[in-house]
Protein backbone atom coordinates (compact mmCIF):
# COMPACT_ATOMS: atom_id res chain seq x y z
CA UNK A 1 0.00 0.00 0.00
CA UNK A 2 1.29 3.45 -0.84
CA UNK A 3 2.31 5.57 2.14
CA UNK A 4 -0.31 8.09 1.05
CA UNK A 5 -3.28 5.69 0.97
CA UNK A 6 -5.73 4.03 3.33
CA UNK A 7 -8.37 1.36 2.80
CA UNK A 8 -11.77 2.87 3.60
CA UNK A 9 -15.24 1.40 3.87
CA UNK A 10 -17.01 4.77 3.74
CA UNK A 11 -16.90 8.49 4.40
CA UNK A 12 -20.19 10.07 5.42
CA UNK A 13 -21.74 13.08 7.13
CA UNK A 14 -24.12 12.44 10.01
CA UNK A 15 -24.89 13.27 13.61
CA UNK A 16 -22.44 11.94 16.15
CA UNK A 17 -24.29 9.15 17.94
CA UNK A 18 -22.04 8.79 20.98
CA UNK A 19 -19.38 10.45 23.15
CA UNK A 20 -19.16 13.99 24.46
CA UNK A 21 -20.14 15.44 21.07
CA UNK A 22 -23.29 13.34 20.64
CA UNK A 23 -25.86 15.03 18.42
CA UNK A 24 -23.35 17.29 16.64
CA UNK A 25 -22.91 17.14 12.84
CA UNK A 26 -19.72 15.18 12.10
CA UNK A 27 -17.84 13.71 9.16
CA UNK A 28 -17.03 10.03 9.73
CA UNK A 29 -14.08 8.31 8.06
CA UNK A 30 -14.57 4.55 8.47
CA UNK A 31 -11.41 2.53 7.88
CA UNK A 32 -11.66 -1.08 6.76
CA UNK A 33 -10.40 -4.02 8.81
CA UNK A 34 -10.39 -5.10 12.44
CA UNK A 35 -8.42 -7.78 14.31
CA UNK A 36 -11.21 -8.17 16.89
CA UNK A 37 -14.55 -9.97 16.61
CA UNK A 38 -16.72 -8.58 19.40
CA UNK A 39 -20.00 -10.41 19.88
CA UNK A 40 -22.02 -7.18 19.84
CA UNK A 41 -20.21 -5.56 16.88
CA UNK A 42 -22.52 -3.39 14.75
CA UNK A 43 -20.04 -2.64 11.94
CA UNK A 44 -19.04 -6.10 10.72
CA UNK A 45 -19.48 -4.81 7.17
CA UNK A 46 -16.19 -2.93 7.72
CA UNK A 47 -14.17 -6.07 8.45
CA UNK A 48 -13.15 -6.52 4.81
CA UNK A 49 -13.49 -5.07 1.35
CA UNK A 50 -13.34 -1.32 1.11
CA UNK A 51 -11.40 0.75 -1.41
CA UNK A 52 -8.05 2.47 -1.40
CA UNK A 53 -8.28 6.23 -0.97
CA UNK A 54 -5.40 8.67 -1.30
CA UNK A 55 -4.92 11.19 1.50
CA UNK A 56 -5.64 13.94 -1.03
CA UNK A 57 -9.00 12.39 -1.97
CA UNK A 58 -9.92 11.83 1.67
CA UNK A 59 -9.19 15.45 2.58
CA UNK A 60 -11.15 16.74 -0.41
CA UNK A 61 -14.17 14.59 0.53
CA UNK A 62 -14.09 15.81 4.13
CA UNK A 63 -13.71 19.44 3.12
CA UNK A 64 -16.84 19.49 0.99
CA UNK A 65 -18.98 19.19 4.14
CA UNK A 66 -17.20 22.10 5.89
CA UNK A 67 -17.34 20.25 9.22
CA UNK A 68 -16.09 21.29 12.63
CA UNK A 69 -15.92 17.69 13.88
CA UNK A 70 -14.31 14.68 12.18
CA UNK A 71 -14.33 11.15 13.61
CA UNK A 72 -11.96 8.44 12.40
CA UNK A 73 -13.46 5.04 13.14
CA UNK A 74 -13.63 1.45 11.87
CA UNK A 75 -13.28 -1.43 12.13
CA UNK A 76 -10.17 -0.70 14.08
CA UNK A 77 -8.56 2.34 12.46
CA UNK A 78 -5.16 1.87 14.13
CA UNK A 79 -4.80 -1.53 12.44
CA UNK A 80 -3.69 0.50 9.40
CA UNK A 81 -0.41 2.29 10.20
CA UNK A 82 -1.27 5.14 7.81
CA UNK A 83 -4.08 6.13 10.17
CA UNK A 84 -1.52 8.05 12.26
CA UNK A 85 -0.41 10.48 9.53
CA UNK A 86 -4.03 10.96 8.44
CA UNK A 87 -4.97 12.01 11.98
CA UNK A 88 -2.15 14.56 11.98
CA UNK A 89 -3.22 15.88 8.57
CA UNK A 90 -6.80 16.34 9.76
CA UNK A 91 -5.66 18.16 12.90
CA UNK A 92 -3.35 20.37 10.82
CA UNK A 93 -6.38 21.32 8.71
CA UNK A 94 -8.10 22.73 11.80
CA UNK A 95 -10.74 20.06 12.41
CA UNK A 96 -11.62 18.84 15.90
CA UNK A 97 -10.74 15.18 15.43
CA UNK A 98 -11.69 12.12 17.46
CA UNK A 99 -10.39 8.59 17.06
CA UNK A 100 -12.56 5.61 17.99
CA UNK A 101 -10.28 2.71 18.89
CA UNK A 102 -10.73 -0.62 20.64
CA UNK A 103 -7.82 -0.21 23.02
CA UNK A 104 -6.20 -3.32 21.57
CA UNK A 105 -3.80 -1.24 19.46
CA UNK A 106 -1.11 1.11 20.83
CA UNK A 107 -2.15 4.76 21.12
CA UNK A 108 1.14 6.27 22.28
CA UNK A 109 1.97 7.72 18.86
CA UNK A 110 -1.44 9.30 18.19
CA UNK A 111 -1.11 13.06 17.65
CA UNK A 112 -1.64 14.89 20.94
CA UNK A 113 -4.39 17.08 19.41
CA UNK A 114 -6.64 14.06 18.74
CA UNK A 115 -9.39 13.09 21.18
CA UNK A 116 -8.96 9.36 21.72
CA UNK A 117 -12.16 7.47 22.51
CA UNK A 118 -10.87 4.13 23.78
CA UNK A 119 -13.25 1.19 24.16
CA UNK A 120 -12.19 -1.20 26.90
CA UNK A 121 -13.71 -4.56 26.01
CA UNK A 122 -16.07 -6.04 28.61
CA UNK A 123 -16.47 -9.79 29.28
CA UNK A 124 -19.55 -10.20 27.05
CA UNK A 125 -17.62 -8.88 24.05
CA UNK A 126 -15.67 -12.14 23.88
CA UNK A 127 -12.48 -10.08 23.39
CA UNK A 128 -11.60 -9.28 27.01
CA UNK A 129 -8.08 -10.66 26.55
CA UNK A 130 -7.35 -8.13 23.78
CA UNK A 131 -7.40 -5.12 26.11
CA UNK A 132 -3.98 -3.47 26.21
CA UNK A 133 -3.96 -1.79 29.61
CA UNK A 134 -0.56 -0.26 28.90
CA UNK A 135 -2.49 2.24 26.74
CA UNK A 136 -4.03 3.83 29.83
CA UNK A 137 -0.88 5.71 30.74
CA UNK A 138 -1.00 7.46 27.34
CA UNK A 139 -4.54 8.78 27.78
CA UNK A 140 -4.79 12.58 27.84
CA UNK A 141 -7.16 14.78 29.85
CA UNK A 142 -9.36 15.40 26.78
CA UNK A 143 -9.69 11.69 25.98
CA UNK A 144 -12.64 9.41 26.76
CA UNK A 145 -12.95 5.77 27.81
CA UNK A 146 -15.97 3.73 26.80
CA UNK A 147 -17.44 0.53 28.27
CA UNK A 148 -20.10 -1.28 26.23
CA UNK A 149 -22.19 -3.14 28.80
CA UNK A 150 -24.36 -6.14 28.04
CA UNK A 151 -24.88 -7.69 31.48
CA UNK A 152 -24.50 -7.14 35.20
CA UNK A 153 -21.16 -8.96 35.01
CA UNK A 154 -19.99 -6.41 32.43
CA UNK A 155 -21.17 -3.59 34.65
CA UNK A 156 -19.39 -4.88 37.74
CA UNK A 157 -16.22 -5.45 35.73
CA UNK A 158 -16.39 -1.90 34.34
CA UNK A 159 -16.88 -0.44 37.82
CA UNK A 160 -13.79 -2.33 38.99
CA UNK A 161 -11.70 -0.96 36.10
CA UNK A 162 -13.07 2.54 36.68
CA UNK A 163 -11.68 2.37 40.23
CA UNK A 164 -8.52 0.37 39.47
CA UNK A 165 -7.24 2.92 36.97
CA UNK A 166 -8.87 6.02 38.48
CA UNK A 167 -10.37 6.69 35.07
CA UNK A 168 -12.79 9.42 36.10
CA UNK A 169 -9.87 11.65 37.11
CA UNK A 170 -7.66 10.62 34.21
CA UNK A 171 -9.93 11.49 31.25
CA UNK A 172 -12.72 13.97 30.49
CA UNK A 173 -15.49 11.37 30.26
CA UNK A 174 -16.04 7.74 31.13
CA UNK A 175 -18.87 6.44 28.96
CA UNK A 176 -21.18 3.56 29.90
CA UNK A 177 -23.27 2.33 26.97
CA UNK A 178 -25.82 -0.52 27.05
CA UNK A 179 -25.65 -3.11 24.30
CA UNK A 180 -28.59 -2.29 22.04
CA UNK A 181 -31.46 -4.79 22.45
CA UNK A 182 -29.45 -6.76 25.03
CA UNK A 183 -29.41 -4.65 28.21
CA UNK A 184 -32.36 -2.44 29.04
CA UNK A 185 -31.09 1.16 29.23
CA UNK A 186 -33.18 1.87 32.31
CA UNK A 187 -31.44 -0.97 34.15
CA UNK A 188 -28.02 0.46 33.41
CA UNK A 189 -29.20 3.90 34.52
CA UNK A 190 -30.44 2.52 37.83
CA UNK A 191 -27.14 0.73 38.51
CA UNK A 192 -25.19 3.92 37.81
CA UNK A 193 -27.42 5.97 40.10
CA UNK A 194 -27.38 3.37 42.88
CA UNK A 195 -23.58 3.30 42.86
CA UNK A 196 -23.24 7.08 42.33
CA UNK A 197 -20.73 6.55 39.56
CA UNK A 198 -18.88 9.53 38.02
CA UNK A 199 -19.69 8.36 34.50
CA UNK A 200 -21.74 9.50 31.53
CA UNK A 201 -24.40 7.06 30.40
CA UNK A 202 -25.03 7.21 26.67
CA UNK A 203 -27.48 5.73 24.21
CA UNK A 204 -26.40 5.33 20.60
CA UNK A 205 -28.39 8.07 18.91
CA UNK A 206 -27.74 6.76 15.40
CA UNK A 207 -29.38 3.43 16.23
CA UNK A 208 -32.64 5.18 17.12
CA UNK A 209 -32.52 7.43 14.06
CA UNK A 210 -31.19 5.09 11.36
CA UNK A 211 -31.08 1.57 12.86
CA UNK A 212 -27.43 0.87 11.99
CA UNK A 213 -27.79 1.60 8.28
CA UNK A 214 -24.35 2.08 6.68
CA UNK A 215 -23.63 5.71 5.92
CA UNK A 216 -25.22 6.93 9.16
Amino acid sequence: MSEKQLRLTEIFYSLQGETRTAGLPTVFIRLTGCPLRCGYCDTAYAFSGGQLWSFETIMAEVQQYHPHYVTVTGGEPLAQPNCLPLLKLLADAGYEVSLETSGAMPIEHVDSRIVVVMDLKTPSSGELQRNSYSNIKYLKPQDQVKFVIGSQEDYQWAVFKLDEYNLADRVSDVLFSPVHHQLEPRQLAEWILADRLPVRMQLQLHKYLWNDEPGH
